[in-house]
Formats: C-alpha cells, structure tokens, sequence
C-alpha cells in the first residue's frame, strides 16, 4: 500500500502511517515492521563508525630515533639587555642532545632552520615531542598540529604532545633543562654569540663527559646511534588512494566542500592538499597525507549553510 513512497522511511515512520490504513489492533510493533523490511531486503545496514585510535608519544622508547623531543629552555635575560631563548632537541632514548641554539625570538623560522641543520646532520627520527606552545603545538588547533607540525609531517615525522599543563611527560627534557640553566643562565653572557658559545660548551659536556645514570653511567655520545632515515632536501608529492576525495586548502584555511560548502581546516594547511574518506552516513574522515586530521559530518554542513569545522570526536 505504500509501495515507492516510503523507500526513505524506517520503521518508526512506516508503523505511524499505518495507523490511517489498518485497525489499531493490528498494527505491528516497530520490531516486527523492521523485521519485514529486513526480510524484503529494504533495510540498509548502517556502517559501524571505527574510532581512530588517538596517537600517544612513545614515553619509553627501545630505539634510539623512535622519538626526539624538543622545546624552548625559558628565556633569561643576557648581559646586553635582551632575552635568549635556547631551542634544545635531543633523543628520548640516548638522551644525546642535538642542539641548544640561542634565538632571540620563538618563532616557526627559526625553529624550522635549526632543525633542517640536525635532520642533516643526524637523520630523521619516528616522532617528535613537544609541548602545546608555539610554534611547536595549539591546543586551538585541529590534532594540536601547527605549520612546523604539518611539516615534520611531509618529512614523514609525527608530531606528538604532551597533555597540556603536563611538562612532566616530558620528563627527561626537564631535567636536562635545569642543568642547562645552571650551566648556562647562572650567570648569563653578555649577548647572543657569547652565549652560543656557553650553550655548545654544555652540549659537548653534557654528550660527551658527563656519565647518566639511566644509561648504565654512560654518555649519551657513547648511546646514541644515528638515524638510517636521511634527511630528504625535496619533499616528494604525496599520492592518496583513488577512493578518497582530495581538496586544496584555501587562503582562508578551509576546504571547499561539493561547490557550497566550507570545512575549516587549519591556517598550517594552507596551499596544501587533503583528503577525505567517506564512511557512512554522511560522515567523512579527513587526512593530510596519512595522517587522521578529524571528522566532518556534510548533513551539518548542509543544515547550517555556512563554514563548519572539523572535529577529533564522531559526536
């Protein structure tokens, strides 16, 4: 009796219009009209959403290179007046530490420069750890990922985090960070070249003299083994499979989504190429590269008529 025209209704729907055919008496329950609907082959089975599953840093590393952690030492004051701000990157495993370099500023720049010079030097490791702070992580952004994040990325580097307000996560960091301020900050030198040479002296001192405990008394120049990952001069085009959807981002940060519509993505992103994967019910999920960026649901997108925004979670 509703033969091609309720096609688009599920049993709730289909049980209410049959009260203006049948006696109530005889209406069926829900169950059983989806039971019906079932056995005539009508119901589409829903798609069970899987769960990406959240990336952690690796906090007990086996390998040396399974991840570096890196942050900026607090500023302190030099002898000329002006703040330094000592970048330091170091293997999680061999405690070997690459770099404390002296900026005046924090700045995506800088930071990318310096870690250019280890990853050529050094070779590239499996992940690396921050905390939220810029320009390494934003608590604002979609997965905390940055520009220096979407980066590491293209090197084929996962950027991790610590939970935010939870520096001691990165434990081993720390404690290597009071010894550089005692070191180095106690008392400061007068300007940046000076205080270079303070900060390479700990370096060497520190990698090369000073035993560890955690590594069996040994240094951590004697502990660390290099990276068999080179550092790539030319970052390769990424290839998505052929079933995914690939979208440039705009200037403004944001996908264009069938014409209309806007997904906002991140401001790290912009010029860049993504992709989206659709997995039932107007779900999508969203890469960069082969990395899971978020959720978008285009019923919403359709709803509100406007720009939406990826999300981590499915509700």
């Amino acid at each position: 009796m509703f033969k091609g025209k309720t096609s688009t209704l599920g049993s709730k729907k289909i049980r209410v219009l049959l009260f203006d055919e049948l006696p109530e008496n005889e209406i069926p329950s829900v169950v059983t009209v989806h039971n019906i609907l079932s056995r005539n082959g009508l119901v589409c089975p829903q798609k069970r959403l899987r769960r990406v599953k959240p990336i952690y840093p690796i906090f007990d590393p086996k390998e040396c290179n399974e991840v570096w952690s890196a942050d900026y030492k607090g500023k302190f004051l030099m002898g000329n007046k002006k703040y330094c701000h000592p970048l330091t990157i170091a293997d999680s495993k061999s405690r070997f530490l690459f770099t404390a370099k002296a900026h005046y500023k924090e700045n995506y720049k800088s930071v990318k420069t310096e870690f250019t010079r280890v990853f050529r030097k050094f070779g590239l490791p499996k992940q690396v750890h921050t905390d939220n702070g810029i320009p390494f992580g934003s608590v604002s952004a979609i997965q905390r990922f940055t520009t220096l994040s979407y980066w590491f990325i293209d090197l084929g580097i996962l950027p991790v985090f610590s939970d935010p307000a939870h520096p001691e996560q990165n434990g081993r960091h720390e404690r290597m960070h009071r010894d550089l301020k005692a070191a180095c900050a106690s008392p400061s030198a007068f300007d940046l070249r000076s205080q270079q040479r303070k900060l390479n002296y700990f370096v060497n001192e520190y990698n090369s003299i000073r035993p560890h405990e955690a590594l069996d008394m040994k240094t951590p120049a004697s502990a660390h083994q290099f990276s068999n990952k080179p550092f790539p001069e030319k970052i390769k085009p990424y290839v998505y499979p052929s079933h995914m959807k690939t979208m440039n981002v705009s200037k403004s940060g944001a996908m264009r989504w069938k014409a209309y519509y806007w997904v906002y993505m991140s401001s790290g992103l912009i010029g860049r190429q993504v992709a989206a994967e659709e997995i039932g019910n107007g779900v999508w999920k969203v890469f960069y590269r082969n990395v899971f960026l978020g959720y978008f649901n285009e019923k919403d997108i359709r709803d509100k008529q406007n720009i939406t925004r990826l999300s981590t979670n499915l509700v």
